[in-house]
Formats: structure tokens, C-alpha cells, sequence
């Protein structure tokens, strides 16, 4: 059984850091594509990044501040969020494959 569990979310003023982590267990970890997603209430769940085979996509809100990366022999991946805005506020949620964990609340605000 594939499991994700996301940590690492909290509350930052504008212009700080905050690094969240994915744990994923019950998986070839990697031979999966992973990403970092985001929602807010009364919106669809947008694109933040995705990582797979070293290859990265970022969505445009966060290119330049976001960087994912991935540690296979931890089956970990990581979103470090530097430049954070009010906008970025949102429950992140981690996807491998298609298993998505429970998210994690990110909160921007001064």
C-alpha cells in the first residue's frame, strides 16, 4: 500500500523560507513521477512542481523562488519555498504517482 505524508508547513512572513518534505512508502520511489500541489478554499488544485527522472516543472506563480528536489535512497522529495507571499497561502499537498498525501498548511502572512 502506498502511503504520503507531507511535513514542514507553517506559518512565515512575507519574504521568509519554509522547506516542506514528503515521505512516500510502498513504492518503487523512483520510477514515479512526484510533484508539490496547492489549493485554496473555493479553488482547483494548481500545479506548483514536479520532478521526475532529474527532469523539473514549476508552476509560473513560483518559478524563480520555488526549487523541488528529490533524495531516492530516502524516498523523500522537497519543496524549499524562499520569497513567500501572501499568495502562496494555500494547503500543499504531495503526489507520487497517483497517491496524493494529506496536505500540509502553508500560511504567509505578516
Amino acid at each position: 500500500q502506498v502511503q504520503v505524508a507531507e511535513s514542514g508547513g507553517g506559518s512565515v512572513q512575507p519574504g521568509g523560507s519554509l522547506r516542506l518534505s514528503c515521505a512516500a512508502s510502498g513504492i518503487v520511489f523512483s520510477s514515479y513521477v512526484m510533484g508539490w500541489y496547492r489549493q485554496t478554499p473555493g479553488q482547483q488544485r494548481e500545479l506548483v512542481a514536479t520532478i521526475r527522472a532529474g527532469n523539473t516543472n514549476y508552476g509560473d506563480a513560483v518559478k524563480g523562488r520555488f526549487t523541488i528536489s528529490r533524495d531516492n535512497a530516502k524516498k523523500m522529495v522537497y519543496l524549499q519555498m524562499n520569497s513567500l507571499k501572501p499568495e502562496d497561502t494555500a494547503v500543499y499537498y504531495c503526489m507520487v504517482g497517483s497517491t496524493w498525501g494529506q496536505g500540509t498548511q502553508v500560511t504567509v502572512s505578516s
